[in-house]
């Protein structure tokens, strides 16, 4: 993603553009003060800021 953020959570949803629905999702984005986590229920990605995905992945291993 663009500006250093990740999420993860529960794919529910995608078209021909990689535009995703995710349900239960954690937002994490790395700051100038440290690494922020944010709980959100469902988000809307823009297929054009999706640059990676790694299916059944586990976030706690992650370098957001």
């Amino acid at each position: 993603m663009k500006g250093d953020k990740e999420f993860v959570g529960t794919l529910r949803g995608f078209d021909d553009y990689v535009n995703m629905v995710l349900d239960d999702v954690i937002e994490y984005e790395v700051t100038p003060e440290g690494k922020r986590k944010v709980k959100v229920d469902q988000v809307l990605l823009n297929g054009n800021n999706v640059c990676l995905l790694v299916p059944g992945g586990n976030p706690e291993e992650s370098d957001a």
